[in-house]
């Protein structure tokens, strides 16, 4: 079976043989009640509470959502609405810590003895996609016909430069993560359970392949060094020759995916009842002389993370370009190091000015260099230029919604197009317009 394209990015995994050490608790945490796929959660605490590590400070407001627990032990300072780092406003809870970190009151295993039970244990976890799609896994857990998947992907591919957080739960909590795999094994009777590493990974290859050979209920497949290797639809086609179609998910092509840390995250859940309040980081980039990884309370601002690494906390200062949540294919960057780590954080990049510098782009050669990495085979130049000519209506044709915006794109153009961004744009325009057209439609329907 021929493997989807992609582009060969430097892997620069500098902490891969790094286990995490454990942040001082900062003074302050501002834990956000979005971070998630969904309605953010609802704050069920005040200004004045009290509150312990694990205790719900923000219940899920629907079926697309996630709670929201507190990851430290303090007092409420305020409910504050603010710009995330997306720039979009939202909800954080902010606490003022007091360094005790005392577990709250009823923090005890749940009993898992059924699907149902398995279910709830995820969504009472607060659990999402911890590799940085921040999907709840209860949603995704939650099939009605169960003999409809055969495949479930466990995804350890971190196919990023520089991020090693997953690569490090797959050595550090390989016993968690199998016992996560046991579950799954349990409760879905699917054909086969795949264990996805990319091969540039080979303590964590090794520490994986020995559990797998004392116990092989899941098949452990090491995979090409190919960003990018862990997106859902390259991992699927790759690993079971199945394409999800567009506006489809995994499960309609009868696949489950999940994140080697979130996986590994429900099972010390359902043995401890500790839900979500911590994570795992890799602080790297051109501008880090000390990478690490370190295991942080969620909503801790990057600037510990950056101090604790010895890195200047503002862009400009010190060789600092530009600081990105995430990775430099996919990461967002933020306009200061005060925005909080998230349950979806899994790697804070600090870029030197040049590595930050945006390139000057000229004009396109039509190489077709972008159509060729693509991993989804889409014509990005001619969705590029529909957009800008203005031909929205035209825009669809070329499927531009099976972008995952991975800049596979972006990184192969030898014209330094800004292409991605162009993806993004297309895609908000053909949204608009299929919006537009349905409002005027239903307005015809109605007169």
């Amino acid at each position: 079976m021929r493997k989807l394209p992609g582009v060969h990015v430097p892997h620069r995994k500098n902490t891969a043989t790094q286990p995490a050490q454990r942040l001082p608790i900062p003074p302050e945490v501002r834990i956000p009640m979005a971070m998630h796929i969904g309605a953010p959660a609802k704050v069920t605490v005040s200004a004045g509470d009290e509150v312990k590590v694990g205790q719900l400070i923000g219940e899920a407001a629907g079926f697309v959502s996630s709670p929201v627990h507190s990851s430290v032990s303090g007092k409420v300072k305020a409910i504050e609405e603010q710009d995330a780092a997306t720039g979009d406003k939202g909800t954080f809870v902010v606490i003022e810590t007091d360094g005790l970190q005392t577990p709250a009151d009823g923090i005890t295993p749940p009993t898992v003895t059924s699907m149902e039970d398995f279910i709830a244990a995820a969504r009472d976890s607060g659990i999402v996609g911890l590799g940085g799609a921040g999907f709840p896994t209860a949603v995704k857990l939650t099939v009605k016909d169960v003999s409809a998947v055969e495949y479930i992907i466990i995804n350890g591919a971190e196919c990023e430069p520089y991020i090693t957080s997953d690569t490090r739960t797959m050595i550090d909590d390989a016993e968690a993560l199998w016992e996560g795999v046991r579950l799954i094994h349990r409760f879905f009777d699917a054909r086969a359970i795949y264990v996805a590493v990319e091969d540039n990974k080979p303590e964590a290859i090794k520490r994986l392949g020995a559990i797998a050979e004392r116990e092989p209920i899941a098949q452990l497949r090491p995979l090409p060094s190919v960003y990018p290797q862990g997106g859902e639809k390259v991992l699927i086609y790759n690993l079971t020759g199945r394409i999800v179609p567009e506006g489809k998910l995994p499960l309609d092509v009868g696949c489950i995916v999940i994140n080697c840390t979130t996986l590994a995250a429900l099972a010390k859940y359902i043995a401890t009842g500790m839900p979500l309040v911590e994570k795992r980081v890799t602080v790297d980039g051109s501008a880090v002389k000390n990478p690490m990884n370190l295991i942080a309370p969620i909503g801790t601002p990057i600037s510990a993370l950056l101090e604790h690494c010895s890195v200047p906390t503002e862009p400009g200062k010190d060789g600092v370009g530009k600081i990105l949540l995430g990775g430099p294919m996919m990461g967002v960057a933020v306009p200061d190091a005060s925005a909080p780590i998230k349950k979806s954080t899994n790697a804070v990049t600090v870029l030197n000015e040049r590595d930050a510098r945006v390139p000057e782009p000229s004009a396109c050669i039509r190489c077709g260099n972008c159509v060729t990495h693509c991993p989804l085979g889409l014509m990005t130049v001619d969705i590029q230029s529909t957009y800008l000519a203005g031909k929205i209506e035209f825009i669809g044709v070329y499927r531009p919604n099976l972008c995952m915006e991975c800049g596979c794109c972006t990184f192969s153009c030898p014209a330094r197009r800004p292409l991605t961004q162009y993806m993004k744009l297309a895609k908000a325009a053909l949204r608009d317009y299929e919006a537009a057209q349905k409002a005027q439609k239903e307005k015809g329907g109605a007169a």
